[in-house]
């Protein structure tokens, strides 16, 4: 079996998989040395990816995790993809962005995508017959209410609603309009845009906010909670005899 972790800014997301098959999936703040025991006696781990965007305790992670299994990948720039990609600046591109890709790429082979990644930021990637041809990165929406709350002296920090209007009538409904029609605008704008090229466009959403979006916006978007879990695995079973 393998274990997949995902380490975000917030959280940490970890799957286990059977083969292709996820089965089973969980959220912590970190996965300390008692939860990696956990894993161990419930599963028999063979391999491990793990993909951070915070050092932070790094390497007392990847020595815990070293009682699961020795054959840990650390994803990065340099691992071997199983996708095609002319990116200009790959030792900076995100992690998460690449294992949104390959799983966008495991469950739509050889399709024309477009893979929204809705957290801290909104990441898009267009993908074309398993190819990455780049993408855009944009603020996330708790990103753009705490930036009116940051940069103004007046403007309060609020949250999502489901009761957004379309035009504000105070403050608070404008702000709450605003940022988040401003992000449905987008990504509705971009698909429109992306169809005008390729009229069998497929569009994925993942990410902590990614069913608040997919609820608004007006066209057809498929749902993937796990997609980035899925392409990890697939990075990792693409490197098995590597590691």
């Amino acid at each position: 079996m393998n274990l997949v972790i995902d380490r975000g800014n917030t959280q940490v997301k970890i799957g286990i998989f059977d083969q292709c098959k996820l089965i089973h999936s969980d959220y912590l703040d970190f996965l300390d040395k008692s939860f990696i025991e956990q894993i161990g006696k419930m599963y028999t781990i063979d391999k491990i990816i793990i993909s951070s965007v915070v050092f932070e305790r790094h390497d007392e992670l990847i020595s815990n995790l070293s009682v699961l299994s020795h054959s840990i990948l650390e994803l990065s720039y340099q691992t071997k993809l199983p996708f095609e990609w002319a990116y200009q600046s790959k030792s900076t591109i995100g992690k998460d962005r690449l294992a949104a890709v390959a799983g966008a790429i495991s469950l739509y082979p050889q399709s024309f995508l477009l893979v929204i990644d809705a957290g801290t930021a909104i990441t898009y990637e267009i993908i074309n017959n398993n190819e990455f041809l780049g993408g855009n990165i944009s603020p996330g929406l708790e990103m753009r209410f705490k930036a009116l709350n940051t940069f103004t002296s007046k403007l309060p920090l609020l949250n999502k609603t489901d009761e957004h209007q379309l035009i504000g009538n105070s403050t608070n409904t404008a702000i709450q309009a605003g940022v988040q029609n401003g992000i449905i605008f987008e990504i509705d704008g971009l698909i429109n845009e992306l169809k005008e090229e390729q009229k069998h466009l497929k569009t994925i959403i993942t990410g902590g906010d990614a069913e608040f979006f997919a609820r608004k916006l007006k066209n057809p978007i498929f749902v993937h909670p796990n997609l980035v879990l899925i392409g990890l695995n697939r990075i990792l079973e693409n490197n098995a005899q590597y590691i």
